[in-house]
């Protein structure tokens, strides 16, 4: 491995026009393809194998040709205090606006509340509230403007009679926000971290280039194969995120040895063969790694999770391949510009100093590895207590800013018409089978109307073959509730005697039921996907470091660190702590696929920093350092550049912290958290700790395990011979290798240190 890569990485350099021209050339075609490539499908959020997809399934093969698939708008309306909404003047406003919104371009129909039966149920008992609802015959991302603006030019001419307006439903929702302003803080603060850690604008400036065209080249072939795979435009998310912050850190770490490399003597390529060989060697694995857990996410069984997975595995690989090639051919153009402004100007390299940060750092855990050992392991159990009340779900516009006017529609309905209203139940009744269908739906609507926790239930709606029927159930709790979450599955424990006795089946659906159902199946497959996942990562890094303990302690520092993330989580978007400092207006459960996505993204982060930190140690125990000089060595020439590689993930991730809605902020806030602890509590911190109370015995291996085991030189053994070459004169070319070829590059070297 690492004598192909240190010859790869040679060739790039060598030949570093070729490989700029490649990588520009496969842009421009996957550019190209992405252009010419039919328009991505719109997201679906089919969920196999869940009672309330069965039961949505069944009512499009029963239903046919309903709107079901169009864009809603629910306009609620409140009166002034001490008034009535059904005053004249204010039926007439409501009147006027459904008039206005029937003659709008398309719309498929349009429900005024004061209209025949649909009052009773459109209008609150105490008549202080009513809502219309306008259906369109397309999706919301299908709307034309002026549609919108008729509709929004109604509501603005209701409000003006004194009316309280407001708007929910998908037809003119607010689009969540990345972060906008804040995110693009994160970036720069990225930027300045490069600069502050390498001392150079190019140093700085070149990961950040490579990655971006890796991200590039990621989403256009994203793009390209969107409509043959069924890619919606929402699939590329997870790749943008993860393919800029590990084509980020893979070129960092290339650039960290190029630079070691250089002060230890060597010639630009030489440096950069052995950049490639060494580190690029950890970058191979901490890519695998990272593709593991995002290959994994398709044991979850949910569709557009495993092709966010695979789509951010394809970014992950990119990321590889342009730091192994392209980084090498760029420093092929400029072979001094990475250096520190210093080195450049005194004409000498110095790179990882002795007594640096990293190693008094080191030292400062070697001699105390207990209590940091029992200060790490308390300090992150502590943080992930709260994990014990964690409360899966799918906040909806409840979640909201009460800036946004569906967040004011949801409080208004709620007010007016029970908490229940927003989160109804949907029943799908299968009465093929009954003896009388109309007589076994009636039966059915009893029982459940008579369940404690359901305030009324709707007429059901039979469908043209007189088979089949729905109708709604409106709980007595907000739908984010436990008690309805009890209610969904107390309707659902009592059903087998109700099927029995009417001969006919039904199901519960709707969107209340939907999230509680994704709820459970994402947990449920939270487990298996931790043991899939750690356990191939245990399996690849005991091939990596040649060691049982050394892999097993990188598996459980990052189950830590991410159970102290999620904890932090509960506390702060569940429990509320801290919650006004984010701008976190309402609590509730924790969005359903965050598990999921901590743990598969801070795993492949966290094995990174594991592979890159750990590798260097045993690197340095490989070629004749005790256990403890071992660490002190790799803590010295790896610990800044991984503080660094932490430090820009946490300022990206942070930046959607600043988005106005709850589930973005609550994804960048873990994020950013679970970085911080595994970076820098326990790799930076518990690692250290135990290598150092196991000293040799951390790197024992069984030596029938290691016979089973394929060999890989990451450590770069094979290269180690190299390590004595002698000094470059200034001006003069390498000759210290017999096997090197000569270099092309005749430009003068700075005398090393």
């Amino acid at each position: 491995m690492a004598t192909f890569l240190y010859r790869l990485g040679r060739l790039a350099f060598r030949r570093r026009w070729y490989v700029t021209l490649l990588w520009v050339a496969v842009l421009v075609a996957v550019g190209f393809g992405a252009a010419k490539a039919p328009a991505a499908p719109e997201a679906t959020n089919s969920m196999p194998g869940i009672e309330s997809q069965k039961a949505f399934d069944l009512m499009e093969e029963r239903f046919p040709g309903t709107e079901a698939d169009g864009a809603t708008a629910r306009i609620v309306f409140v009166a002034p205090d001490g008034q009535k909404i059904t005053a004249a003047d204010h039926r007439k406003a409501i009147d006027t606006l459904v008039e206005r919104a029937v003659g709008g371009p398309q719309v498929a129909s349009a429900v005024n509340p004061f209209q025949g039966k649909v009052e009773a149920e459109a209008v609150s008992k105490d008549a202080t509230t009513a809502y219309a609802t306008v259906t369109y015959k397309v999706a919301a991302d299908d709307l034309t403007d002026a549609a919108k603006h008729r509709l929004e030019s109604a509501i603005e001419q209701a409000r003006d009679t004194g009316l309280t307006v407001e708007v929910g439903g998908t037809a003119l929702e607010s689009q969540p926000s990345a972060g906008g302003s804040a995110e693009a803080i994160g970036v720069a603060i990225a930027a300045l971290v490069l600069l502050i850690t390498f001392g150079s604008l190019a140093a700085a400036g070149l990961p950040l280039l490579t990655a971006i065209l890796g991200v590039g080249v990621s989403m256009a072939s994203i793009m390209a194969l969107a409509s043959a795979f069924g890619l919606s435009s929402t699939t590329g998310t997870l790749a943008t995120m993860l393919g800029l912050a590990c084509g980020i850190d893979y070129a960092v770490f290339i650039v960290s040895r190029y630079r070691e490399e250089r002060a230890k003597g060597h010639a630009p390529q030489e440096a950069a063969g052995l950049a490639a060989g060494t580190a690029g060697s950890a970058v191979v694995f901490a890519g695998l790694t990272v593709v593991i857990a995002l290959a994994g996410l398709s044991v979850v069984g949910i569709p557009m999770l495993t092709k966010m997975g695979l789509a951010a595995a394809d970014a992950v690989v990119v990321g590889v391949l342009i730091a192994l090639t392209l980084v090498p051919a760029v420093l092929g153009f400029w072979p001094n510009a990475v250096l520190s402004r210093r080195s450049r100007r005194s004409g000498r390299i110095k790179e990882g100093g002795e007594n640096n940060g990293g190693s008094r750092w080191a030292r400062f855990v070697l001699r105390r590895p207990v209590p940091v050992l029992i200060a790490s392991v308390v300090g992150l159990g502590a943080l992930a207590i709260p994990v014990m009340d964690l409360q899966l779900g799918m906040p909806g516009a409840e979640a909201k800013p009460t800036s946004t006017t569906e967040r004011r529609a949801y409080d208004d309905l709620a007010q007016g018409f029970g908490p229940g209203f927003n989160g109804p139940l949907t029943v799908v009744v299968d009465a093929r089978n009954a003896e009388s269908p109309k007589t076994a739906v009636r039966t059915i609507e009893e029982r459940i109307g008579a369940t404690d926790g359901i305030v009324s239930v709707s007429p059901a709606r039979f469908n043209s073959a007189g088979d089949t029927a729905v109708f709604s159930a409106i709980p007595s709790t907000a739908p984010t509730s436990e008690r309805t979450q009890d209610l969904v599955k107390s309707i659902r424990a009592d059903r087998p005697a109700t099927e029995a006795s009417t001969g006919a089946e039904f199901e519960v659906t709707g969107t209340t039921a939907l999230n509680i159902d994704v709820a459970q199946k994402t947990q449920d497959a939270l487990i298996p996907y931790l043991i899939l996942v750690v356990g191939l990562a245990i399996l690849l890094l005991m091939v990596v470091f040649r060691s049982v303990l050394v892999p097993v302690k990188a598996a459980v520092g990052f189950l830590l660190s991410v159970l102290a993330a999620l904890g932090s989580v509960v506390a702060v978007f569940q429990w509320g702590w801290g919650a006004g400092l984010l701008g976190v207006e309402t609590t509730g459960p924790i969005m359903s696929m965050m598990p999921i996505f901590l743990v598969g993204i801070v795993f492949g982060l966290a094995m990174d920093y594991e592979v890159f930190l750990v590798a260097r140690m045993r690197e340095a125990y490989v070629h004749g350092d005790s256990p403890d000089q071992a660490i002190r060595t790799g803590f010295r020439y790896s610990a800044r550049v991984v503080v660094a590689a932490a430090l820009i993930m946490m300022a990206v991730f942070s930046g959607f912290i600043g988005a106005g809605e709850s589930m973005i902020k609550m994804i960048g806030f873990g994020l950013a958290i679970a970085v911080l602890f595994d970076a820098f509590v326990v790799r930076m911190a518990l690692v250290p700790a135990v290598l150092a109370l196991l000293g040799k015995a951390a790197w024992w291996m069984p030596r029938w395990l290691d016979r089973i085991l394929p060999r890989v030189d990451v450590e770069g053994e094979a290269l180690s011979h190299r390590a004595a070459i002698p000094q470059t004169p200034k001006g003069g070319a390498h000759t210290g290798s017999p096997t090197a070829a000569p270099e092309e590059d005749t430009r003068p070297e700075f005398t090393s240190v």
